[in-house]
């Protein structure tokens, strides 16, 4: 049962060292860092790395590094504080409410961008479903609603179709969004939970239901994650991915290209690669230069189907989501803002000055 991959998840170093050989001060340092950022690795996606060589993908994504302790970067990189409009919700953008539903994840990724929540904090979430709800329905330009935490299938199943039940009887909703990582680091979650499955296809019929989850490198593209996808499928639920560009990890167009196709060749459609964040604890292990991250996803996209092209290169910045669209001959870059939080920078196109080590933008980008 899924849950036993919770029970036995990896949680400090005596665990992790019955999977991954470590030498004593690598069990220190990794209780060090576990005390200021939680460790928590399920059975089945500790199974997939490479457990013979310290850079494997998947080891690096889940496993805590030394590199952690960099005082670099910020906690809340995207502005997040100066968005809830309620407890719990986000409204940054016009048409898209956002729910933090739970601080729990299956599995704790290292290159988290709410490291200063996941498996810590509860001040920042939704704990009555229902003010939630009401917010929504209070406000009729919201037309999508994105379930997230944390890992929005974490919670509860009672706690799933509260917050569906609610939600599919606003009439100005034209979908619902779960994020959740469950089809990546814990596939069972999903098709080994008919009831989960009974309750996602009740509401699938009410209102169109889309799952947003995160696969980042091919290694993840497992028969067990294929499963789970097409458990989902079946109920009539689209699944869509957002990738996160990551040092050491898929920074290769190779490796971004092939997952790009996997994803397609499963029915999973790739709509977003997003630039990694300066998050503290992230920034200086994770991050990848934007003209290089540039180069990188155009190399990838260049193997792919018209499905695989689709997919941008974006930022969320705390003004918006921003399209890094390339290098131009002047050695500047163009950005285009995706999505907007104020209306003044609705669909405009900027260029700015970019050096081979930039990896975000400030947030001064008045004039440009």
């Amino acid at each position: 049962m899924w849950q036993d991959q919770i029970k036995s998840g990896i949680r400090n170093s005596r665990e992790l060292s019955e999977y991954i050989a470590l030498t004593p001060k690598q069990r220190e340092q990794c209780d060090a860092i576990t005390r200021m950022y939680p460790m928590m690795i399920t059975p089945y996606y500790i199974s997939l790395a490479d457990k013979s060589d310290p850079d494997d993908p998947i080891r690096r994504m889940c496993v805590p590094s030394i590199d952690e302790n960099d005082p670099s970067g910020v906690f809340d990189t995207s502005g997040e504080a100066t968005n809830f409009k309620a407890a719990g919700v986000q409204h940054k953008y016009a048409q898209t409410a956002l729910i933090l539903s739970t601080n729990q994840c299956a599995m704790y990724c290292r290159h988290c961008f709410r490291k200063r929540l996941i498996g810590l904090s509860e001040d920042e979430l939704n704990k009555r479903a229902d003010d939630a709800i009401s917010y929504v329905a209070n406000h009729p330009q919201i037309t999508n609603v994105l379930i997230s935490g944390g890992d929005a299938l974490m919670n509860g199943n009672a706690v799933i179709e509260k917050y569906l039940a609610g939600l599919s009887q606003i009439e100005h909703l034209a979908f619902i969004r779960i994020g959740s990582r469950m089809p990546v680091v814990l596939p069972e979650r999903i098709y080994g939970d008919t009831e989960l499955l009974d309750i996602l296809a009740r509401y699938a019929k009410v209102k169109t239901i889309v799952i947003v989850t995160q696969f980042n490198h091919p290694k993840e593209l497992t028969e067990q994650a294929a499963t789970a996808i097409r458990a989902l499928q079946d109920l009539n639920i689209q699944i869509r991915n957002q990738t996160v560009l990551l040092k050491g990890v898929n920074d290769n167009p190779n490796v971004l290209g092939s997952l790009l196709s996997g994803l397609t060749g499963l029915g999973v459609i790739p709509y977003y690669v997003f630039q990694c964040r300066p998050v503290k604890g992230v920034k200086g292990r994770f991050q990848v230069p934007l003209r290089i991250g540039a180069q990188i996803v155009d190399g990838a996209k260049a193997m792919q189907n018209g499905f695989g092209k689709a997919v941008r290169y974006c930022m969320s910045h705390p003004l918006g989501k921003i399209e890094i669209l390339g290098a131009m001959a002047n050695g500047n870059m163009l950005f285009k803002f995706h999505q907007n939080k104020y209306r003044r920078d609705e669909s405009r196109i900027f260029t700015r000055r970019i050096s081979d080590t930039d990896t975000w933008l400030d947030e001064d980008l008045e004039g440009i």
